[in-house]
């Protein structure tokens, strides 16, 4: 039997992915087939080309102010990238760095396309110009009739443009395509990790903080991310055999100093409900 494991987006937050897949492997879980949206496609790309929980963790550490280091100043200046009329499909970052990053982490692997990853893999994105979801992927199901599915892609590439979060980095573009985050129409891709051949799907995802009177702006902001891509995926989530919800408290979408924070977080939940998921996925 397949076990497949399908990982939302999430910022910051994503960490928690390596924590859940090393509980996983401590209790003798074995993933088949990995997919990932955002930061899940961050996790499920380093996993699937052969980085270990506990090296994913300490890569992130380690390369996290390259992928998304920029001091305050510079992000609120970039402000003016969001409201000038000509400077349409920026964001803060180029995103550049995300593609540069991963790339070398897949390198490191003897690795550079998609193609050549052995572990079945998909990585949903959007492209802003047909509102249409696209799969980044090393093997095309067969059901490919909207001609959705792509295979020849850098892994930095892909990562890249499943991750462009509007605002934040800049689309993603690659042909004819402006790519931008995954999380729009597929934040947890159950539905692609069961294509690819999973008899049973983990999916996992986060919960969203309670507010409160004292609640700061960003907050808000990442309550109405989780509301928005919960919402999006309730229908995908019940094709899962399981659904593991991860509650990181006070968490901001870019947080660098709560990473060992939310890998333990990851780590602790499965943890806490491991008899229900062997349960569920035996």
């Amino acid at each position: 039997m397949k076990i497949g494991l399908a990982l939302s987006g999430g910022g910051i937050r994503g960490i928690a992915h390596a924590g859940v897949i090393k509980a996983l492997e401590e209790n003798n879980i074995k993933i088949d087939i990995i997919g990932g949206t955002s930061a899940g496609s961050m996790i499920a790309s380093l996993y699937a080309v052969g980085y270990t929980p506990d090296e994913i963790y300490n890569l992130f550490k380690t390369n996290y102010n390259k992928i998304i280091g920029e001091n305050r100043f510079r992000i609120f200046n970039s402000i003016r990238n969001l409201v000038d009329k000509k400077t349409v499909l920026k964001g803060f970052r180029k995103g550049e760095c995300i593609e540069e990053v991963f790339d070398m982490l897949a390198q490191n692997k003897n690795i550079d396309n998609i193609e050549n990853v052995k572990m079945p893999i998909v990585i949903p994105t959007v492209d802003i110009m047909d509102a249409k979801e696209y799969i980044f992927t090393n093997k095309i199901p067969e059901d490919n009739l909207e001609g959705k599915y792509i295979t020849d892609v850098n892994i930095g590439k892909a990562v890249r443009a499943s991750s462009s979060f509007p605002a934040v980095f800049n689309l993603c573009t690659m042909h004819e395509h402006a790519f931008m985050d995954g999380g729009a129409l597929d934040n947890v891709p159950v539905e692609e990790v069961k294509k690819q051949g999973a008899d049973r799907v983990l999916a996992v995802k986060f919960d969203g903080d309670n507010l409160c009177k004292d609640s700061s702006i960003m907050d808000i902001v990442m309550k109405t991310i989780d509301i928005m891509g919960n919402k999006i995926i309730e229908d995908k989530l019940k094709k899962s055999d399981y659904v593991l919800s991860i509650h990181t408290e006070k968490v901001g979408l870019l947080e660098a100093d709560k990473i060992e924070q939310c890998f333990k977080c990851g780590y602790e939940t499965v943890q806490n409900n491991i008899t229900k998921i062997k349960e569920c996925l035996s």
